[in-house]
């Protein structure tokens, strides 16, 4: 096992902004140094936590017990409330979240304790630290949450599986959680006072889960506009639907920067002079989307963050105040939302990437190609099973496109009465990801294949590199389902 032991190679201070893209350095081993006086805040919220149950106020799941059981006390010692808590919460179902997935929600968790007004004692984000510098994760199931009252069922999972309970990965190795926490090095934690309702209360998986969903969002606007322009320069067309002064006229920052981006991209571009004055709007709009897509992606970029530097718990304790205030800094409406323009935003740009796969296939639009871009139609079959998958795919995601965020379904014996469905939000934007990322694979396995049998090279410089780049993806002897998930991590890598 001693991959799984590597040392960290990346690194994170605290405090610093947690944005999405650092979210995706928790996938492997992270060191997360946490400055002398945030710790010092964190000790103090928690000295201020017990100073408040000496002089006997009362603090709910402290003194209380949970949700609408808040009218009867809780369990007397520390510990058997953590337990109280923990034990009720256990009751997550579905597949296990993904441990790259899983380390990020205990990063968010943790940028939500470190800022010290939670309560928690400071061996509780020393544990979180600990963790995140192996390459353990908890066994978090996907379902359980309705994004209200914090992401309860996941994250009780994770702190059992960091008590040694339960199960737990140690890189992608599935194991009793006791052995990965021993493989790794860490001890089970220990919990006491409110931390085990402070490492639950929060909506850090859905905010993990979302800010995931748009770091890999960004780099598919990216990679919709590298294809769009390889489009372009495979068939010859002219570049006069990127001119500035449409774009100009139009008013729209966020699509002007992508019409600029594209006529970057297509710089040498030659136009072949057979093509039509305007082409398929699949082409002509492509500009108009992709922006879109972009300003949508900037709003949701604004929620995500400010979450994920926020403090989502309750109650919170301000010692420098001699305030204890209950509230609902656990309820995820914000990010259901920006979750859900996320969703809808990734299916039209699968929309896009779709409808210019089948303008390629299509011998009256493509210039003559042959059908299927077959080398040999009828005893070859080009790209066919390729848009048949396709055309699943992009249908997937229309259907998947629905909103979460006003599901409201009272639960909790009316304690919580309306609530936002956040996480499912998060994890279906997290899916339209992904499969987008797939869509665009399609779409570059289809425009290289399009060159070998027999359309143009490009003339743009930027259009060749990203050609050359893909053609280790499309080996005559590699399944096109190999080479489509191939061409997804090229553009990852190139755009």
């Amino acid at each position: 096992m001693p991959s799984t032991l590597r040392p960290p190679t990346a690194e994170l201070k605290f405090p610093s902004l947690l944005t999405p893209e650092a979210l995706e350095t928790a996938a492997g081993p992270v060191t997360v140094r946490l400055d002398d006086d945030s710790l010092k805040a964190v000790a103090r919220c928690h000295d201020y936590l017990h100073t408040c149950l000496e002089k006997g106020r009362e603090i709910y799941g402290s003194t209380t017990g949970f949700g609408p059981l808040v009218v009867f006390a809780g369990q007397d010692e520390g510990a058997d409330q953590c337990e109280n808590v923990l034990s009720h919460l256990e009751v997550g179902q579905g597949p296990d979240l993904d441990p790259p997935v899983a380390r990020a929600t205990l990063l968010t968790r943790l940028w939500s304790l470190a800022r010290g007004h939670s309560g928690v004692a400071p061996t509780a984000v020393e544990a979180l630290v600990a963790m995140l510098g192996t390459s353990f994760a908890p066994v978090m199931p996907e379902y359980g949450s309705v994004g209200a009252s914090g992401d309860l069922a996941p994250l009780a999972h994770a702190i059992r599986s960091l008590q040694g309970r339960g199960n737990a990965y140690l890189g992608a190795m599935r194991m009793p959680a006791a052995e990965a926490l021993a493989a790794a090095g860490l001890r089970p934690l220990e919990l006491t006072g409110r931390d085990a309702l402070g490492l639950v209360n929060g909506t850090s998986v859905t905010a993990a889960g979302a800010g995931l969903a748009l770091a890999a969002l960004h780099r598919s606007v990216a990679a919709g506009t590298a294809l769009t322009a390889l489009l372009a320069g495979v068939l010859g067309c002219r570049p006069d639907f990127t001119a500035p002064e449409i774009f100009e006229a139009l008013g729209h920052d966020d699509t002007a920067y992508r019409a600029a981006d594209l006529r970057e991209r297509l710089t040498g571009h030659e136009p072949s002079g057979t093509r039509a004055l305007q082409e398929p709007y699949t082409l002509r709009c492509a500009p108009h989307i992709l922006g879109a897509a972009q300003s949508s992606l900037r709003h949701a970029r604004q929620v995500v963050t400010d979450d994920l530097n926020g403090i989502s718990d309750n109650p919170l304790f301000f010692p420098e105040r001699d305030v204890v205030a209950h509230g609902g800094n656990f309820f995820g409406q914000q990010v259901a939302f920006a979750a859900d323009l996320m969703s809808i935003t990734a299916a039209q740009l699968a929309n896009l990437a779709e409808r210019q796969l089948d303008l390629l296939i299509d011998t009256r639009r493509n210039g003559g190609l042959n059908p299927m871009l077959a080398e040999d139609p009828g005893r070859d079959h080009g790209v066919q099973g390729v848009q048949l998958a396709a055309t699943s795919l992009v249908v997937a995601m229309r259907r998947a496109a629905t909103p979460a965020a006003m599901q409201s379904v009272p639960t909790n014996w009316h304690n919580q009465d309306i609530v936002p469905f956040g996480i499912q939000a998060a994890f279906t934007a997290l899916r339209q990801a992904r499969t987008l990322r797939l869509l665009h694979g399609s779409l570059a396995v289809a425009l290289y294949q399009a060159v070998r049998v027999g359309a143009r090279r490009p003339t743009a410089p930027a259009c060749t590199r990203l050609l050359d780049a893909l053609e280790p993806t499309v080996a005559r002897d590699r399944p096109w389902a190999v080479s489509v998930r191939e061409a997804a991590d090229v553009l990852d890598r190139a755009c």
